[in-house]
């Protein structure tokens, strides 16, 4: 690799790895991008980028204005570090509940972080609405832009470079995806570039079965996996570009961040958990000889603090 002007160009061209020691041998195939491997640890840094430069060629976003978002972490990170390197400053508005990894990730990159305590000590939508109010409010001040992820489709195109690599690397027919379902973004990105060739896969939408709003109508329901199961209406997702929404057991999603640390050696966080359980579900249904992809969100090094792996 060619050395580069800054971190910027460290986002994307992640690995893809064919796992070889906990898919059953009447399955298909599973390949999961190690998007970890991105600069703060997670896929997150894709959209941010997407979001801040879209922004800037828009002139919505100038040299000296302060970006404001609701975050649950990574994409709190992700948006601090490119603000960093951009010199934009940032106020980032977050929870107690979410990993302290990722809340002092984001000062130490220099975000003004904002805490709105959560009284259950769990994710549920009306944690996620008060965050979302937080910034709005902020958002109003004259030198102020918000990056709105959840309306926000540059997130999208940011994710569909994800999907081109993926085509590009397996060069196989791919007869499966699936991904836990957050903004919606990385879903709807990869989706859109495999759902444009001849051979269209199935697409699941993945989330926490406590939190099942797609697949089971569940409003405000509590989980902790980070990033995922907002538990109302995505704007960003639409419906037509995937074939089934599913709820995923969490227990199994943690269970299974375990198994694939000791397994196959790659470190991964919760949603990573909940993204194979659904991969090696369908791999199950599409059956041997084919070919099923999944995401490797965030690292397991931002969960060290908590209870994932106690």
């Amino acid at each position: 690799m060619k050395p580069v002007s800054n971190a910027l160009s460290a986002i994307g061209n992640t690995p893809l790895v064919k796992l070889s020691k906990i898919v059953p041998y009447d399955s298909a195939d599973v390949w999961l991008k190690l998007e970890y491997l991105n600069p703060t640890g997670s896929y997150k840094d894709r959209m941010a980028l997407a979001m801040i430069e879209g922004a800037e060629k828009r002139g919505d976003l100038k040299p000296g204005m302060t970006v404001v978002e609701y975050t649950g972490g990574s994409t709190g990170s992700s948006i601090a570090f490119i603000c960093a390197i951009k010199g934009y400053k940032f106020h980032v508005i977050s929870s107690n509940v979410f990993a302290s990894e990722k809340l002092e990730t984001m000062k130490i990159f220099g975000a003004d972080l904002e805490i709105i305590n959560s009284a259950t000590g769990k994710i549920k939508s009306d944690l996620i609405q008060k965050m979302i109010d937080r910034a709005k409010q902020l958002s109003e001040k004259d030198d102020y832009y918000f990056t709105d992820q959840l309306n926000n489709s540059d997130i999208i195109k940011g994710f569909e470079k994800m999907g081109d690599e993926i085509q590009n690397q397996l060069e196989k027919p791919i007869h499966g995806f699936c991904s836990s379902i957050g903004t919606a973004g990385a879903l709807m990105g990869v989706s859109n570039v495999l759902l444009r060739s001849k051979r269209k896969p199935k697409i699941v939408a993945l989330e926490p079965e406590s939190a099942a709003f797609y697949s089971k109508g569940i409003r405000n329901g509590k989980h902790q996996v980070e990033g995922v199961g907002l538990g109302f209406e995505l704007p960003l997702l639409d419906k037509d570009n995937f074939n089934e929404a599913r709820g995923i057991d969490e227990s199994e999603a943690r269970l299974m961040v375990k198994k694939l640390a000791k397994h196959e050696g790659i470190f991964a966080g919760t949603s990573t958990g909940l993204n194979l359980v659904g991969a090696l579900q369908l791999a199950k249904e599409i059956g041997k000889g084919r070919n099923v992809v999944t995401l490797a969100c965030d690292s397991g090094f931002k969960y060290l603090n908590g209870n994932l792996f106690s």
